[in-house]
């Protein structure tokens, strides 16, 4: 018999994150617990508000799952598949039970995550993102990142130039520019981006909004440097047409379901030759371990959203400088948890 418990938790952040299109100090979270036959996995859905699901949506889809109507374990496919189906939508919290039956799937075969995709544990080195503030606080951001050699930037305001050029003054190091949609005209940023592209940056991480497909269509073709989708890649469904605006994409757990549907996703994206980042959302070292699992498909990883928060429940991969060491241990990674210290976050 499945044993599901959850607990609705709130994750603070060390510094406001701030993006073209909003700020929030913390995000809300569902933390999943999954027993079987003495075997205990662990999941989280992380909600940043602008993906539509919250603590109620996830408390409601979960009122819903029964995983004791089915009789396969160690077989997820039909769990999944059945979780899938519960309802349209909520992608984060489907992710965490994704995540809970994986790290449960790991443990009762004693063996990583990676190892049931048949992937090699991998040292994954990771960016350091700095949100958007005035120039001079940016600037103290990157001063503190010095155990980074990648720094992840979010644009996408009026004074993008200025912002750049103030963490210029302070390091050389290569920089992944996120605009977060920020960027409505295409032919003013194809003249950012080509300015971009002598500032020693490597890519540009969804520059239009979403639905612009005929701005993003005109500006894949002109772009001097690679453009990744993000916001206008979720699931699967969207590589049918992700080459036609983007050269590569981002997965994160919580927008592909999980760790089996963002598996698939990196291996079509391969197969259709475009360039592959694993991402995340602002995380516990829960999902960010999760997430690890799969980096040795990613060509780019940015897996730092539990490193800006202060309270982690979770003690995951303990990252060594700006590398994440992938190991061994059975499921997703995990070297302690309490789940009955884990206080709930008590706006349910």
């Amino acid at each position: 018999m499945f044993e599901l418990a959850y607990k609705p938790y709130f994750l603070h952040m060390r510094h406001p994150f701030r993006i073209a299109d909003n700020v929030r100090t913390g995000t809300p979270l569902m933390l999943i617990k999954l027993s079987y036959k003495g075997y205990t996995g662990y999941g989280e859905a992380s909600m940043p508000p602008r993906y539509g699901e919250d603590l109620n949506t996830a408390q409601l889809f979960l009122e819903k799952v029964d995983l004791n109507t089915f009789d396969c374990f160690p077989d997820l496919s039909p769990l999944l598949s059945y979780i899938d189906g519960i309802a349209p939508g909520n992608a984060a919290i489907k992710a965490a039970l994704d995540i809970a039956l994986h790290d449960l799937l790991g443990k009762f075969l004693k063996q990583p995550v990676h190892q049931l995709y048949h992937l090699p544990a991998a040292s994954l080195v990771t960016a350091q993102t700095i949100t958007i503030e005035a120039p001079e606080i940016m600037a103290q951001r990157v001063k503190e990142a010095t155990a980074f050699r990648y720094l992840k930037v979010k644009l996408g305001t009026s004074h993008d130039r200025t912002l750049i050029e103030a963490i210029r003054r302070e390091t050389d190091k290569p920089l992944y520019i996120d605009a977060n949609q920020g960027w409505k005209d295409p032919e003013i940023a194809i003249r950012l981006i080509e300015w971009l592209s002598e500032q020693n940056c490597v890519f540009i991480e969804q520059p239009l909004p979403k639905n612009d497909y005929e701005g993003m269509y005109w500006l894949k073709e002109r772009s001097p440097l690679p453009l990744i989708g993000d916001e206008g890649i979720q699931r699967f469904a969207d590589l049918e047409t992700a080459s036609s605006y983007y050269h590569g994409i981002n997965v994160k757990l919580m927008k592909s379901t999980g760790i089996k549907e963002a598996f698939e996703m990196l291996m079509e994206a391969k197969r259709l030759g475009l360039q592959t980042m694993i991402g995340c959302m602002s995380e516990t070292s829960c999902a960010i371990s999760a997430a690890a699992q799969l980096g040795s498909l990613a060509d780019y990883i940015d897996l730092d959203g539990n490193l800006g928060v202060t309270n982690d429940p979770f003690t995951g991969f303990i990252c060594k400088g700006d590398v994440i060491p992938v190991d061994e241990t059975p499921g997703i990674g995990l070297k302690h948890v309490d789940w009955n210290r884990i206080v709930p976050f008590e706006a349910l």
